[in-house]
């Protein structure tokens, strides 16, 4: 990798303060940002700062857009926002009121929504694996799912580039569409050689890697120093968030990031198209012009936001005319099984994700069903490990005697392609929130083929610490990212958005999260999320 190359298309890594200062926050940058006047129209607003909105507000900031992103939450600085605790962590989640409903409900908050500029990508792990080319046409390999209306190819090359401003370090990866990554794999932990060595004895192929950490200096980022709190945000800068790894150099090509601002509608004129946004800042409503709207909110939020956008020509919801809004929301399978062993292992002294197995990945003819799972360590801290324990009915003297003995388990995760369903869908709710307006309510029930993968990834993990000498294993039943609501499709019938994520509705609205895919496959969705960021601002403003 050259970092001149990544440095002219991405100076965000130089831009962060030396590391000797021990400052983390760019505030100069920050003093010194663009601040657009509400009455001026921008080239575009766009509704959310994490892995899409961050990723899209520097691409086009860098070709002489006049854009500014808002976000509900806060704008970090990691030197006095964030803790190496895990309770201390729970500001960095979306935690206002959502109602859950259905067969299966889904928990929200710590795991699946974030809160402020960086969004989640300031509490994930760091893993960020490619989708395969068979993601993008499950229906016509598979028979379930949906194809999507671009192909593995259309994100190639934006995969290529955000692995190395991230930068992504990891052993070369023969899954997928094979290729490299442009940092070495970190030192392996314990629990990670636990991994490796089960695996080895079953004739599994496995891989250190892939996560968005620095394994060395680059810019003024340093080197990860393996404190094991990547979900309750980095303290150092060695993990890659949108904050870190994109938003300096938005600021720097005069961006604006509008922090603490709570978009409540987008508005439509009389010509049926978007004009700009109404949100809340400091307790007062105002309102952004713009002659193009871009929503990044993720897969409850922007839902949500579509449909309390509802307006006379659009009564159910806007871009709902076909009552697709919100419908089709996937929710990964993750289950997550650990495994005690005689020697201490001290599972959390390294990045949660280090090795990992897409072995289960694809479509096994032989198996009764369709698509599958990958498998990674999770290295989960105290408290989750607790939630663990008590999940299999221990209380108690026993409860603090696993807990005491948190040192010897070893805990793997898998990713469940659970399928995209038209009835597991966001609704609004009757309840509203502190700004007055209704919150969305989820509706998840899992099909036959989700409880076959679960069964069968459990099955994987168990075999896998078994073979490396677990005395005893433990599985916890949970969920991990969301994907869907507001998907891609070939025609408004059969999607929210077109094949450049603009909206069949109205056509200066666009979507670039989460929500706009139509499958999930069985990888971290970030750096998915980030390549269709990138490639819209491709088509937005062609690179000259």
């Amino acid at each position: 990798m050259s970092t001149d190359s990544v440095r002219r298309r991405n100076e965000s890594a130089w831009l962060l303060p030396n590391p000797r200062t021990q400052v983390r926050t760019p505030w100069k940058l920050r003093e010194q940002m663009r601040r657009f006047d509400d009455r001026e129209e921008l080239d575009a607003v766009i509704v959310g700062v994490g892995a899409g909105g961050g990723v899209l507000s520097q691409r086009l900031a860098r070709r002489g857009w006049r854009v500014a992103a808002l976000d509900a939450g806060p704008f970090w600085d990691p030197d006095e926002d964030w803790v190496s605790d895990e309770a201390g962590s729970h500001a960095l989640y979306w935690t206002e009121p959502r109602l859950i409903g259905g067969r299966d409900p889904v928990p929200l908050g710590s795991n699946n929504s974030g809160r402020g500029v960086g969004g989640s990508t300031v509490h994930y792990a760091g893993y960020t694996p490619r989708f395969h080319p068979s993601d993008f046409a499950t229906a016509t390999r598979d028979g379930v799912g949906a194809d999507w209306p671009i192909g593995y190819e259309a994100l190639r090359p934006h995969y290529a580039d955000l692995e190395e401003e991230l930068p992504v370090a990891g052993q070369a990866w023969p899954w997928g569409d094979p290729h490299g990554y442009p940092h070495s794999p970190h030192p392996v932990s314990g629990g990670g050689e636990i991994f490796l060595a089960g695996c080895r004895r079953l004739g599994i192929p496995a891989r250190v890697g892939p996560v968005a950490i620095t394994n060395g200096v680059m810019g003024n980022r340093p080197h990860c120093i393996y404190r094991g709190f990547c979900l309750q945000g980095c303290k150092v800068n060695a993990k890659a968030s949108t904050l870190v790894t994109h938003i300096p150099d938005a600021l720097a090509r005069g961006a604006e990031i509008r922090d603490s601002s709570m978009v409540t509608r987008v508005e439509i004129g009389a010509d049926g198209r978007a004009s700009g946004v109404v949100y809340r800042r400091g307790g007062v409503e105002r309102r952004q012009r713009a002659r193009m709207v871009i929503l990044c909110c993720y897969s409850i939020e922007t839902p949500r936001l579509l449909l309390n956008s509802a307006c006379g020509r659009f009564p159910d919801g806007l871009c709902n005319d076909f009552d697709l809004v919100g419908r089709y929301l996937m929710v990964q399978g993750a289950p997550q099984t650990a495994g005690r062993f005689a020697e201490e292992v001290r599972m959390y002294k390294a990045p949660p994700p280090e090795v990992s197995t897409e072995a289960f990945y694809e479509t096994d003819p032989a198996k009764d069903y369709r698509r599958g799972f990958s498998v990674q360590t999770v290295s989960p801290l105290p408290i989750t490990w607790s939630e663990h324990v008590a999940a299999q009915g221990h209380w108690g003297e026993v409860l603090r005697e696993y807990m005491r003995d948190y040192v010897h388990w070893v805990t793997l995760g898998a990713l469940c392609e659970f399928l995209p369903l038209p009835d597991n869908r966001v609704t609004l709710a009757g309840e509203s929130d502190q700004h007055g307006l209704p919150v969305a309510h989820f509706s998840y029930s899992q099909c036959d083929n989700d409880r076959k993968l679960l069964a069968a990834a459990t099955d994987v993990m168990t075999h896998i610490l078994e073979a490396a000498g677990a005395e005893e294993t433990v599985t916890i039943q949970r969920y991990a990212h969301l994907m869907g609501g507001a998907r891609m499709g070939a025609d408004e019938r059969s999607g929210v958005v077109d094949a450049n994520l603009r909206s069949f509705a109205v056509d200066n609205l666009f979507i670039c999260d989460g929500s706009v895919a139509p499958t999930q496959g069985s990888a971290n969705p970030a750096l998915t999320i980030m390549a269709l960021a990138a490639r819209l601002a491709d088509h937005l403003a062609p690179r000259r």
